[in-house]
């Protein structure tokens, strides 16, 4: 029996890491095997509580909040222009024409519930991510990222070893 599954969106989820080329690598094949569009996501995680703290003993609470809503939006400007850099240097010449890359984002928040808002809202067909993981007694184990959507996720993932 072949499975039919319509895949017409195909999101990319990466942390734009040295590693991550072969996964998007497959986003790639997969968008070009199904003629699906991709989106392309990056997830910047806010500021842990401990940073927070030293930055608030050192300026005030104001300005501290003005640097971080200042800062992430620059971050995220340069985040985005490095999604489209990667693109370009990773699509082969043939590719770039056939691919299309419907969006590319760059948020902020937890990169698991990120990925599955964005995937839920989106209308996503397909989640490619790449896994990061460690070695526990030897073996390696699934990063809490690729874990979290692979669990949660209404659609298929497909989850790439990284080395």
């Amino acid at each position: 029996m072949k499975y039919n599954q319509q895949i017409n969106t195909i999101l990319y989820a990466t942390n734009l890491g040295k590693e991550t080329r072969q996964v998007f690598r497959y986003a790639i094949d997969m968008a070009n095997y199904y003629k699906a569009e991709i989106v392309m996501l990056h997830v910047v995680e806010p500021i842990s509580n401990t940073a927070r703290t030293m930055i608030d003993t050192y300026l005030s609470e104001g300005l501290s909040e003005e640097l971080e809503k200042t800062n992430m939006k620059e971050l995220l400007t340069i985040m985005k222009i490095r999604l489209k850099k990667f693109f370009a240097e990773e699509c082969d010449n043939d590719l770039k024409d056939s691919i299309s890359v419907k969006e590319v984002l760059v948020v902020s928040g937890r990169p698991s519930e990120e990925i599955l808002r964005i995937a839920e809202e989106g209308n996503v067909d397909m989640i490619v991510m790449g896994r990061s993981s460690k070695k526990v007694r030897g073996i390696g184990i699934m990063g809490s990222n690729a874990r979290r959507v692979t669990r949660y996720s209404t659609v298929p993932v497909l989850v790439i070893p990284t080395r």
